[in-house]
């Protein structure tokens, strides 16, 4: 989430009541976006106030976010004792390839920029005082309580550099975690052999899914994806939307939350990777205020379904009939995927024996099986417009966990997924 987007933009509406709302949607973590001090009101500057990603004081918290400027450490500190007395933890942003063209300080940068970040000069990596000044950088934010970081770009840096420093401070916190933003499948075990302890899946299972809902591409490219991870798998986090992509219900991506929902089964209840919700995602949120279809971080926006949302989460009024039914949908999902047969139980996919099968076809339809040894989960997803009557047939070895099955017959809708307990 961004804080700046959430109430009326400072710290103190990311509140109990906000916090409890997390907890009762499943959430371990809470990534708060744009914390550090960031480049604002400057002729180079990005959008109104400017982009969380161009860092120009890294021991600092934007003012913007504080009720009293003066004293906005004292109210991260709230925050962060907000968050861990709700059972949270929190993520912050950590920025290693790029600072603001206004930063101060002891990172040693060029005087040239990647692609189009025009706020940003890049960062030199070769100069030791460049890892020492991240080294305070990281041990500054774990020393006041921050769970974990995550680190934008990383593919724009050395993993080795990267991976000494995460071993540095991980010497005096231990328990941090450090998500990677990647980007090429081709370096996903680097970083994770690196010590990075999750990286998104963007070009594994997102575009995977982008493709089949946009563009027609078969659903035995999930298939191909968890084939190609292998045991990178469980260290993947999943995700639907972030901040960098278009929102699921804008009139630029899929049009509507509704059909999203054989996406999020698949991100939810397949396998074991992690999982990401972006702020009113589980609303429906739409970008509505925005011409692209994204929610901006740029500049200072009002999205609608993020504040219908702040309203019904502090009881000043009801969500409307959509965005009701949006909502209980995740929440069914949400709360499925913590039952420890989602978390933790065997995965079997189940669209390499039902070619052929009746009504099933392996190009629109995916299923699986989550089974341990204490219950077993049937999951299959229509990424069609058409609902679907379909059978699903269970090979020999799954016999035990079948109950000695050889078939379910289902009905699953346009779109969406049907879950059963076998």
């Amino acid at each position: 989430m961004l804080p700046r987007l959430w109430g009326n933009g400072t710290m103190s509406c990311c509140d109990k009541e906000t916090l409890e709302y997390l907890r009762s949607l499943g959430v371990d973590y809470v990534w708060y976006t744009g914390i550090p001090r960031h480049a604002t009101g400057k002729p180079f500057v990005k959008g109104d106030p400017g982009s969380p990603y161009a860092i120009s004081d890294w021991m600092d918290v934007n003012p913007y976010l504080a009720c009293d400027p003066a004293e906005r450490m004292a109210e991260f500190s709230s925050l962060v004792g907000r968050t861990h007395a709700a059972g949270l933890k929190l993520l912050v942003d950590y920025v290693p390839n790029h600072v603001a063209r206004d930063y101060e300080g002891r990172i040693v940068h060029y005087d040239y920029c990647d692609g189009d970040w025009t706020d940003t000069w890049k960062n030199n990596w070769d100069a030791p005082e460049t890892r020492d000044a991240m080294l305070e950088v990281l041990r500054f934010w774990a020393a006041r309580g921050v769970d974990g970081f995550r680190c934008d770009m990383v593919e724009l840096v050395d993993p080795e550099k990267l991976g000494g420093l995460i071993a540095a401070v991980k010497s005096e916190f231990p328990d941090l975690i450090f998500v990677a933003e990647v980007y090429g499948k081709h370096n996903y075990r680097r970083y994770l052999d690196a010590g990075f302890d999750l990286l998104y899946d963007k070009c594994g299972l997102y575009d995977a899914l982008d493709g089949i809902c946009r563009w027609g591409h078969t659903a035995e490219s999930v298939t191909w994806n968890w084939q190609f991870l292998g045991d990178m798998q469980p260290r993947m986090l999943n995700f639907l939307e972030n901040h960098d992509e278009l929102r699921l219900a804008a009139a630029a991506f899929l049009g509507s939350p509704e059909k999203a929902y054989a996406s999020l089964a698949v991100s939810l209840l397949f396998n074991d990777a992690w999982f990401m919700l972006y702020a009113g995602q589980e609303a429906g949120e739409d970008a509505s205020e925005s011409s692209d279809g994204r929610t901006s971080i740029f500049n200072w926006c009002h999205p609608k379904m993020l504040g219908d949302l702040y309203a019904f989460v502090h009881g000043e009024k009801e969500l409307d009939g959509r965005e009701t039914a949006v909502l209980a949908h995740y929440r069914q999902l949400l709360e499925l995927a913590k039952r420890p047969v989602f978390r933790s139980g065997k995965c079997w996919d189940l669209c390499y024996c039902n070619h052929g099968s009746e009504g099933f076809d392996p190009h629109r339809h995916f299923a699986f099986l989550r089974y341990d040894s204490s219950e077993t989960w049937l999951v299959a997803c229509n990424f069609s417009d058409a609902d679907a009557d379909l059978s699903v047939n269970f090979p020999a070895e799954l016999d035990s966990a079948v109950g000695g099955r050889n078939s379910v017959r289902l009905s699953v809708p346009a779109w969406d997924s049907t879950v059963v307990r076998l």
